[in-house]
């Protein structure tokens, strides 16, 4: 490995290295990374989906695309947080896996880094995954890897709480239908919104529909659309549209509060479809309006499959096959529904609609979508979205306005 791939990896994995090698310094070569492999014929892929046991279909398909591709698949699964960390780790050791499933915001770091393949040099075909899905994992004019799938955001309500206050779901369709909503709500003794608005990444994952819906860009956090999306969310808890404690709310205590039955909406995801059916009452599911009208974007979540670099850049045409079978139409369907994600092509999310015809919203929410990094933000997002949830923290707590927390993080990101 180059000297300058090993700079730009300690750049970006300085303070989780530290970490991880405390712990695991030589935890790689045992977990079966291809360059640390006597067996040619052997591949490895590291994926973060530990919920996933030897025996389950996830594994299985795994091992039927290695076979496909005439070699044998040896797979490693580690949370989120430490499969970033061990990545970084292993190229420095140039001991990467030959495929990496990542979650997408990490891509650009990782390609930042020189760990990742473009699909110039690894030949995967993307041609089929829908744009603003894969953008997510693009940086410097170059695409890294493909989505396996995506899931993102949009309104739970309450069908009850709604039909007391006399509220037709379909007639939200903007902010000022929804803030309207929320107060006939309120007069009813029911309570309006809840959602996630904590000091963290969760907070600003959250947040970003309505700052995106407003017309903002994450280039500039102090435009007047910017601060018009934090007023309306400091609007709502000052006139009690929303509880206070969304600002420690994470998404999980977010929907918990939704399952008590007493809020008209939550803002969640996908993965809360599952908890929906066991909540005890009628609900619905709505895309979250913009400003004016429309649907938000929201940005999405899920992992991208990509190749990282290899001493023997000959392994890339069996990692190549072993991709595309993961991604394949009939693959990713069955994958998809395991993992409650949206499918990244169009053919894969008819499927899922004619199966289902609540997950219609949701491709709805997906296809107006967009990758957190997206608009060649790469790298510089982390720092952004920390001075967005700051400032979001700032204005709900009533510390700052929101034209001067939203200026304070414009000036700490421009620095």
């Amino acid at each position: 490995m180059s000297r300058e791939i090993r700079r730009r990896i300690a750049v970006a994995s300085l303070a989780s290295v530290v970490v991880a090698s405390a712990v695991t310094a030589c935890g790689s070569s045992s977990d079966g990374a291809s360059g640390a492999s006597a067996d040619g014929g052997t591949y490895t892929v590291w994926d973060p989906y530990p919920q996933f046991d030897a025996g389950s279909a996830w594994v299985k398909l795994l091992e039927s695309c290695g076979s496909r591709a005439g070699v044998r698949v040896k797979r490693t699964s580690f949370d989120t947080t430490d499969l970033t960390n061990k990545t970084l780790l292993a190229a420095q050791q140039s001991n990467s896996p030959d495929v990496l499933i990542v979650d997408n915001p990490v891509v650009s770091t990782l390609a930042d880094a020189g760990v990742l393949t473009s699909t110039d040099e690894n030949k995967i075909d993307t041609s089929e995954a829908e744009p603003n899905l894969l953008a997510a994992g693009q940086s410097g004019g170059k695409t890294y890897g493909t989505p396996i799938g995506a899931n993102t955001l949009a309104l739970y309500y309450n069908k009850d709480v709604l039909k007391a206050a006399g509220v037709d779901p379909a007639s939200i369709k903007d902010w000022a239908t929804l803030t309207a909503t929320l107060a006939k709500v309120k007069a009813t003794g029911n309570k309006g919104i809840t959602f996630s608005a904590i000091g963290t990444e969760e907070g600003s994952f959250q947040f970003l529909p309505w700052f995106w819906g407003s017309g903002a860009k994450l280039t500039d956090l102090d435009s007047p659309q910017a601060v018009s999306a934090v007023s309306l969310w400091s609007d709502w808890l000052k006139k009690g549209y929303a509880p206070n404690s969304v600002i420690n709310n994470t998404q999980t205590t977010s929907w918990q509060e939704f399952a008590t039955g007493k809020f008209a909406f939550a803002e969640n995801g996908t993965w809360q479809l599952a908890n929906a059916k066991k909540t005890g009452f009628g609900y619905g599911t709505t895309a979250i309006p913009a400003s004016s009208a429309g649907t938000a974007p929201a940005p999405t979540g899920g992992e991208f499959v990509t190749v990282p670099v290899q001493k023997n850049a000959g392994r890339y045409a069996a990692s190549e096959k072993i991709v595309s079978c993961l991604t394949n139409s009939k693959n990713l369907l069955a994958t998809d529904t395991t993992l409650s994600y949206i499918g990244p092509t169009k053919t894969v999310q008819a499927q899922q609609t004619a199966r289902s015809a609540e997950l219609k919203v949701w491709v709805q929410a997906v296809q107006a979508a967009k990758g957190r990094t997206s608009d060649d933000l790469g790298t510089k997002y982390p720092k952004i979205s920390e001075e967005l949830w700051g400032a979001m923290q700032a204005a709900l707590t009533g510390a700052k306005s929101p034209q001067d927390a939203l200026s304070a993080a414009q000036s700490a990101v421009s620095r």
